[in-house]
């Protein structure tokens, strides 16, 4: 009984996240199934901070356990590894670690290599399960979006582009100093599922901190700025929606969604959730029908 005990706490404290993950039944399925107890033990004392990716320190986790420093390193690596944690360098130099968090490696870490394993098509099946409109819609129920949708500046000229540079995808690749291209985790799970989308899988781009971290765990390679222009470029031609961190900087990755897979673009175009919901969107186009001369100069 105590070992079912603890996958409930630790959902329960993975709800705490800042974005966290709402309690169901099925995540505590897919806690049991990725997390041994004593491994469930160790993620209840790795901290629930607001921000995706800051990262504790060893000895601000082991301040909560009872177990030597050295058995506490072991089984941090164990679940960094099985991309249970996200791991980085703290501020000081120690090795850091933090929860993943939704739409911060949860579910995809699962998924971004593209490899697939029995383990994978399991979580495939699970994640789907888990994934229902209402969970969804309860991830994304803050009152400032976690994502935004972010264009690409190729249809107007400078002078007469509309939208701010930070809102747009090329000053976002230029400013970053390191990026990885993951496979997207939807449509990778979308076929492990058995299902169809021929959309491309390779185009999920990761930058800085994240970049690091995927390319590290094998699950992502590096790629340099024109590549992953390269690659924005062949997503906006594919009819793609480039998805990214709802921030005016410290932009850490762009999904480049379609609306059969994606967990979160498919739910709005099958009209399961509204667009609000789940993503800012700062340029809706609006016409004045008083003046407009239906000239088709805009399209």
């Amino acid at each position: 009984m105590a070992d079912q005990d603890v996958y409930w706490r630790l959902a329960d404290h993975l709800h705490h996240l800042g974005m966290g993950y709402p309690v169901t039944e099925a995540l505590v399925e897919i806690l049991k199934e990725n997390y041994i107890p004593l491994e469930a033990e160790i993620a209840l004392a790795v901290p629930t901070g607001i921000v995706p990716l800051e990262v504790a320190g060893i000895d601000e986790i082991l301040e909560h356990v009872e177990l030597s420093k050295p058995e506490l390193a072991e089984i941090l690596e164990r679940l960094t590894e099985k991309k249970l944690l996200f791991s980085a360098k703290t501020k000081d130099g120690q090795d850091g670690y933090a929860l993943h968090q939704v739409g911060f490696g949860f579910p995809q870490s699962f998924f971004w290599s593209g490899e697939d394993t029995p383990h994978g098509r399991k979580m495939a099946g699970m994640i789907a399960k888990y994934f229902n409109r209402h969970v969804t819609a309860e991830a994304y129920a803050a009152e400032t979006k976690a994502f935004r949708y972010i264009p690409v500046g190729q249809s107007l000229t400078p002078e007469l582009q509309a939208v701010y540079p930070l809102h747009l995808m090329e000053p976002v690749i230029e400013n970053a100093q390191l990026i990885a291209v993951a496979h997207c985790p939807c449509r990778v799970a979308y076929r492990l599922a058995g299902k169809g989308c021929e959309h491309p899988t390779e185009v999920c781009l990761k930058f800085d901190e994240m970049a690091r971290y995927v390319i590290d765990h094998g699950l992502a390679r590096e790629i340099t700025k024109q590549e992953a222009l390269d690659i924005i470029k062949m997503t906006e031609e594919a009819g793609l929606v480039h998805f990214g961190d709802n921030s005016e900087g410290e932009i850490k990755h762009n999904c480049n969604c379609c609306g059969c897979a994606c967990w979160n673009v498919g739910n709005i175009r099958r009209r399961k959730i509204p667009r609000d919901l789940i993503m800012a969107t700062y340029f809706i186009r609006e016409t004045d029908e008083d003046v407009c001369t239906e000239c088709g100069e805009c399209v």
